[in-house]
């Protein structure tokens, strides 16, 4: 068997003639050795991604409003824009490290506080991600391996949606890119002083993951280290000497904003979002970092952070259930394929070899963030699955060019052969899932079995039909991902937990808009239930415990779910199920409040530090950028963060800082009877007067006369 060996791959094309030296010129067609056709088709799939990403992005409105509010107080306060408060009062943080923010709150504070001017930056990372994975795999694998790594990226349906909404994730996807190619660079000057400095690059930029989305950040640590290690062309001691200087860089760059907060006085900072101890550490320690690998989640949605299995069944499978599979697994079998022939192709090469590094590289990145996806036991969204794509799309473009140069070889063409079998007839299965295009799926299967079929004799072909037979394949293997990245990008979402693709079923947790507060898709599972189910649910839409259709954990009376009044009841008591009142949100999507609720919270609204207060930053959230005004988010993001307390909230009435409570906010505060959010609300239900205004039962806090009255 012949070796795959390091060094320029060759291009599926004739050599190129010289190029003219202008710098226009060498902008179009690229570097002297590569073919002509390799430069515009990269700017071609750039400016693909580019309109993929940003065309009608502002159709999605606020997107994720938890996060567009907390902009919307960076852009009114520096304090705010530091911590990632969730208003400009600074009462509370968002459930994550603020580096994410910090991207949109510049863009905000320049253009305003918009739909697009907060977007537009994560398009934009999409769009560089797609540009530095291709410099990164073709650095070592050649420009047709770059191409095809960017392209799988681009039209990975996940990464449609994640670069065309405001979550961390687009930040982190560019972040951790960046870092592999630093060390990449480390590698192949390992040997001299640049080597120190580009490891220490990649540990900032793991540093600066880590104040994007904390703990997923590190996932890929253990990869980079361990490859540079073994490959790295310099002495053993050296490398052990720039690793540490690369982990000294991580630590400063992730440390320093943890060390600011940590030692500012709790007293004048917002509290940090998502701990129940007002401490960043417990953030990274509990619900927002090893919880999420334990389960063990205080403060999480379920009583008691849910514990191991509360989030649905885990195993090697995860990844390609009914809940992620479409969004970005199409490719996984092909990329696992090639990856294990190309390690097998070079195992005889020396220890520095490029190629082998290179899939080590990626495809560690593929495998370790994989396995952590498919058995971590705290919460858990399928468009976490974008951190996949850039792997995906690396070892599929260096695996396909690698194998093709050993075409010539039975096992290189088997290699070729099954690996586009795989992928069709995966994409056959995820095409089937939804009843959309259904002639798409027997397009990808037919086509690209018989492109399967004529890969085993490729030597026997002529060179240009041996080139379009690759071609066919590359097409056939992405049509399916393609058309429903095309598909998400043609739609609006709107929510804490958006989806990819086409739905099988009506709305969903926080997805498509349309769906409707507390409407339940197939894309909206909560802990542990099957699509469209809360945990332990067996019915459609049922909640834990529920025997009856749409029924909520068993309760009686005036406790059913769709088209609640706002007094929905979980388990101990929590007035904050998700249904909620008309407009009031909920647990996972934005409040909408009319006009007369929005002149209401603006008359006086200077004479308040906060212009309302409510369970929830979501519900929160809504109110706030009707405003543009600050709105208390009792418990946090899930209700449940333990702030304010009912004295603190009792003193912040007392001192006239808060005008109005709006009922319903949507979270889960109080799984537990005791939650202060449950407190609070029965405190000011006690004694103040209940006032409906555009649907939404408010209680003017100014006020002590207990009842009801309309407007």
């Amino acid at each position: 068997m012949t070796a795959l060996t390091s060094g320029p791959r060759p291009a599926l094309a004739e050599p190129a003639a010289p190029r003219p030296r202008g710098r226009f010129a060498r902008l179009l067609r690229g570097r002297d050795e590569d073919p002509r056709w390799i430069r515009p088709a990269l700017l071609a799939l750039l400016a693909g991604t580019a309109a993929l990403y940003l065309w009608d992005l502002g159709s999605s409105g606020w997107a994720n409003s938890f996060y567009s509010a907390a902009v919307q107080a960076g852009t009114e306060s520096w304090k705010a824009f530091f911590f990632g408060s969730s208003d400009a009062a600074n009462f509370i943080t968002v459930d994550k490290t603020p580096a994410a923010l910090w991207v949109m709150e510049i863009s905000a504070r320049l253009f305003g506080v918009n739909s697009w001017s907060i977007l537009v930056p994560q398009a934009l990372e999409g769009v560089a991600g797609v540009g530095l994975l291709y410099l990164a795999v073709r650095r070592w694998s050649g420009p047709v391996a770059g191409l095809i790594a960017g392209a799988v990226l681009a039209l990975t349906p996940v990464a449609a949606l994640m670069f065309r909404f405001n979550n961390p994730d687009a930040l982190l996807v560019l972040l951790l890119i960046g870092a592999v190619y630093a060390t990449m660079r480390a590698i192949e000057a390992a040997a001299v002083r640049a080597g120190t400095r580009w490891l220490a690059l990649a540990g900032v930029l793991i540093g600066f993951g880590f104040l994007t989305k904390m703990l997923q950040a590190f996932v890929v640590v253990p990869v980079l280290a361990i490859v540079y290690l073994v490959v790295a062309p310099t002495s053993v001691r050296r490398r052990l000497f720039q690793l540490a200087v690369a982990f000294a860089a991580l630590v400063v760059a992730a440390g320093w904003w943890v060390l600011i907060v940590e030692l500012w006085p709790a007293s004048s900072r917002p509290y940090i979002g998502g701990s129940q101890t007002n401490s960043v550490l417990d953030l990274v320690l509990g619900y927002n970092g090893l919880g999420r690998l334990s389960g063990d989640e205080a403060g999480s949605v379920t009583a008691g952070g849910g514990g191991a299995g509360s989030w649905g069944e885990t195993g090697l499978l995860r990844l390609f259930n009914s809940e992620f599979g479409t969004q970005a697994s199409w490719l996984i079998p092909a990329a696992l394929i090639l990856l294990v022939a190309v390690l097998g192709f070079t195992a005889k090469a020396p220890r520095t070899d490029r190629t082998r590094a290179a899939v080590l590289l990626w495809g560690g990145w593929l495998v370790v963030t994989g396995l952590v996806f498919s058995f971590m036991q705290g919460i858990i969204h399928p468009y976490y699955t974008v951190a996949l794509a850039p792997a995906i799309g690396a070892v599929v473009g260096i695996g396909a060019v690698s194998v093709w140069t050993l075409r010539g070889e039975d096992a290189a063409r088997a290699v070729l052969a099954v690996a586009m079998a795989a992928t069709v007839i995966w994409a056959f299965v995820l095409l089937g899932r939804a009843d959309w295009q259904p002639w798409l799926r027997w397009v990808v299967l037919v086509g690209g079995l018989g492109v399967a079929a004529g890969l085993a004799f490729t030597p026997r072909l002529a060179r240009r039909v041996a080139i379009a037979m690759a071609a066919a394949a590359l097409l056939l293997g992405v049509a399916g991902p393609a058309a429903y990245a095309v598909q998400t990008a043609s739609q609006p979402h709107s929510g804490a937990i958006p989806s990819a693709g086409p739905s099988s079923g009506p709305g969903g947790f926080g997805g498509r808009q349309g769906g409707g507060p507390g409407g339940m898709g197939n894309r909206g599972a909560l802990p542990g239930g099957q699509p469209g189910q809360l945990p332990g649910g067996t019915g459609n839409q049922q909640f834990p415990g529920g025997n009856g259709n749409q029924q909520f954990m068993g309760g009686n009376g005036n406790q059913q779910f769709p088209g609640g009044t706002g007094n929905q009841q979980m388990p101990g008591g929590n007035r904050f199920a998700m249904g909620g009142n008309r407009g009031g949100g909920n647990l996972l999507n934005g409040s909408t409040p009319s006009a007369e609720l929005t002149a209401l919270l603006d008359a006086d609204a200077s004479t308040y530090t906060w212009v309302a207060a409510t369970v929830g930053s979501n519900a929160a959230s809504g109110y706030q950028l009707a405003t543009g005004d600050p709105v208390m988010a009792i418990g946090g993001f899930n209700g449940t963060d333990p702030t304010p307390t009912l004295a603190a909230f009792q003193q912040y009435v007392s001192e006239g800082k808060i005008h109005y409570f709006v009922a319903a906010g949507g979270g889960f505060g109080g799984n537990r009877s005791e939650g202060t959010s449950s407190q609070i609300t029965q405190w000011v239900e006690e004694n103040f007067t209940a006032t409906t205004v555009g649907g939404v039962t408010v209680y003017d806090l100014t006020g002590s006369n207990s009842g009801t009255t309309e407007s």
